[in-house]
């Protein structure tokens, strides 16, 4: 099934939500804000985005700048600091299967879900 890890106060976010509400498809909402997902879970995103740690992070987000920016992080800590700030997650994600893509271009969305 599809999902779309959620943030309700991004436009991009609820653009693409609506996108996939139009498509007529079943998928899933996570509000990751206030239901982050666990480090596996983070991890298994990560992997199906095919991507590093770091690329999921939105490094202009003030908790960023101020306690992560000029620290040598190894992925692990870096997924750490996702889970414990969600905020600093890139979003919207939409999943499907074994695959994710970031869903700011919904020209790309589209063609994903198809």
């Amino acid at each position: 099934m599809l999902q779309i890890y959620h943030n309700s106060r991004c436009g991009k976010s609820r653009q693409c939500l609506a996108l996939m509400q139009n498509s007529n498809l079943e998928f899933e909402v996570i509000h990751y804000l206030t239901h982050p997902p666990s480090f596996d879970e983070l991890a298994t995103i990560i992997e199906k985005l095919n991507i590093k740690p770091i690329a999921l992070v939105r490094q202009k987000e003030k908790i960023w700048i101020e306690n992560y920016k000029d620290q040598k992080l190894d992925d692990k800590q870096i997924i750490l600091a996702m889970i414990s700030n969600p905020i600093l997650i890139e979003r919207p994600i939409v999943v499907k299967g074994s695959k994710a893509i970031i869903g700011r271009d919904l020209v790309k969305v589209s063609t994903f879900i198809s």
